[in-house]
């Protein structure tokens, strides 16, 4: 399995067998998003930020909303959760909008993958008993719209990933306000960290105990 980050909370998740790219933008964010080729695109929330699947290449199939899928060798469950707390039009430019966000589990590749999308509050009970069992947690650590650093390191203590990923934070090439990288890091305990540009796990390489890992946009 190998897990590449374009920015923002766009991931490309690929394995031997298929192809999955979450949450592609557009260009108003500020990130640049490659013509990846991919089987399936997943959209966590109707905005200009997560659902421009125009800029994926490839016969896809598209997934946006909760249920249970199985596209080529990938299961898929969707859970819809709360709007998004931008709720209107913001001054920063951020991500609002009154639509559901919806958490996406991936099961490929003997490994269960997990992209929170611009979740902003901690699920509830039955929601992380649908995340028991989560290898790869994807989770926004900026704030503002979505979780915060605080927010995310509560998470990751209920859910007990073997590698979390942070995402949706803000890098110098956007101008949302939100909060960096570094802030979570230190929530977490792991101030220094040095960054990657692709994740490749198998499930006989996962560590014991979890795991920050920073990758770099590509």
């Amino acid at each position: 399995m190998e897990v590449t980050w374009y920015g923002h909370s766009c991931f490309r998740l690929r394995d031997r067998d298929a192809t999955v790219v979450t949450d592609p933008f557009d260009k108003t964010l500020g990130y640049e998003l490659p013509r990846v080729r991919t089987d399936i695109v997943t959209v966590s929330l109707k905005h200009p930020h997560h659902n421009h699947a125009k800029a994926v290449k490839g016969e896809f199939k598209v997934v946006d909303g909760p249920g249970e899928y199985e596209i080529k060798s990938v299961f898929i469950t969707g859970i819809a959760t709360h709007p998004s707390q931008g709720g209107r039009k913001s001054k920063n430019g951020g991500d609002t909008g009154d639509e559901r966000n919806v958490i996406f589990l991936f099961e490929f590749d003997g490994l269960a993958i997990c992209h929170l999308g611009d979740l902003a509050q901690v699920p509830t009970q039955t929601q992380v008993e649908a995340l028991s069992n989560v290898d790869i947690l994807l989770v926004p650590v900026g704030g503002v719209t979505s979780l915060n650093a605080a927010q995310a390191a509560e998470i990751i203590s209920l859910i007990e990933p073997f590698i979390v990923i942070p995402m949706h934070y803000k890098t110098s090439a956007i101008s949302l306000k939100l909060d960096g990288v570094s802030k979570f890091l230190k929530e977490m305990g792991t101030p220094r960290i040095e960054p990657m540009d692709v994740l490749k796990a198998t499930k006989s390489t996962l560590p014991q105990e979890t795991q920050v890992v920073v990758l770099n946009h590509k």
